[in-house]
């Protein structure tokens, strides 16, 4: 997806930035409740917390514990049981859901294009049923098809069909963000990709969320991708209770109890290192000599180690933005690293704790089933 900062700032806004553009919103879950007719159980009991406006917040838990419902709670597309969500300060009760949904970006695994339609007629689906002007509708397109890197000429007028898995992932996102909402809903989005182009798509949405600053509510059944992709992490027990709610390095270096720890695994050590990159660590200074093996600087530690492991203790060179040899990292400095962060996790009290650090169904979700 193309990171280019272009018009992603077009939609009628319900939460008006001082500019006159659309701004993220603070999504709060107040004692948020679902129970099913016929259930002993609740498939979410007592649920709250909050994702600052523009952060991504990540859903995670096992099988039962209603990440997808406490997701369709927000929209309005499950109705809530108990408490109260509320979305820039307003409660979504007091919404219409239909016309909710279309302030509320939704991808799911399914993408959920409409299969008769080209690219461009999806994409243009919430903005239409807006009442936008066409020239404005075909212009939102246009941009849009820019931003996720898709050549507006070669691509607007194919059918879903047509597209790779990849390609009709990011027309779901670009759908998903047409009419510019202040809050965006993923559910698994990446799940039926293959892994290389997951992996591709995950580092793609990132780049591009660093642009629009979305506030975003991301599940997945995956920790990796949780720790990849969110700001902050809620981890969920079965019944939708809340085990722990924290940045991604707040939860690898304390986590709440066991449950957690168990769940992120044992190689939560070894997870924490892909949230460094290198640019944030202290290198060794080159020796003038070309190293054989590269890495850019945004590669994470976790990226270095495993290169490393497999140099037979040749150094790693780290290339700066030019493309130049910036430092060294060897297989020692890094252990080195390793064990001076430890440390220091070890005496850090709660006070101390960093804040977060910054970084079909779909149709009707975004539409407001249209009847």
């Amino acid at each position: 997806m193309n990171s280019k900062n272009i018009a992603h700032d077009e939609g009628l806004s319900a939460y008006p930035h001082p500019d006159g553009h659309r701004q993220a919103a603070q999504l709060e879950l107040r004692h948020v409740s679902k129970r099913y007719p016929g259930q002993r159980e609740p498939a979410i009991g007592d649920l709250s917390f909050t994702v600052p406006a523009g952060e991504v917040c990540v859903l995670v838990g096992p099988s039962g514990s209603g990440k997808t419902t406490a997701m369709r709670l927000i929209n309005r597309m499950v109705p809530l049981s108990g408490g109260d969500i509320l979305l820039g300060g307003r409660s979504v009760l007091d919404r219409e859901p239909r016309e909710l949904r279309r302030e509320i970006g939704y991808v799911i695994q399914q993408i959920g294009l409409f299969p008769h339609q080209t690219v461009a007629e999806n994409i243009a689906t919430v903005p239409r049923l807006l009442g936008w002007p066409r020239e404005r509708v075909q212009k939102r397109v246009q941009e849009l098809l820019v931003l996720i890197d898709l050549d507006p000429g070669e691509m607007a007028s194919r059918y879903p069909a047509q597209l790779s898995g990849g390609q009709r992932q990011r027309v779901g996102v670009a759908r998903a963000l047409a009419a510019d909402p202040p809050l965006m809903l993923m559910d698994e989005p990446f799940g039926a990709i293959d892994p290389i182009n997951r992996m591709k798509l995950q580092d793609e949405f990132l780049a591009l969320q660093q642009k629009v600053k979305k506030t975003v509510v991301f599940v997945t059944h995956d920790i990796d991708e949780a720790i990849k992709m969110g700001d902050r992490i809620a981890i969920l027990r079965e019944g939708g209770v809340l085990a722990q709610y924290d940045t991604p390095r707040a939860i690898l270096a304390r986590p709440a109890d066991d449950f957690v720890a168990q769940f992120v695994g044992a190689d939560r050590g070894i997870k924490r290192l892909s949230l460094t990159t290198l640019a944030e660590i202290r290198l060794l200074a080159p020796d003038g000599r070309a190293p054989s093996r590269t890495l850019p600087e945004r590669a994470s530690v976790k990226d270095a180690l495993s290169m490393l492991l497999t140099a037979h203790g040749e150094p790693l060179g780290v290339l700066d933005g030019d493309q130049e040899v910036k430092g060294l990292v060897t297989l020692s400095h890094l252990e080195r690293l390793i064990a001076e962060e430890a440390d220091g996790d070890e005496g850090e009290t709660a006070q101390e704790r960093p804040a977060a650090d910054g970084r079909a169904e779909a149709a009707e979700a975004q539409t407001g089933a249209e009847a």
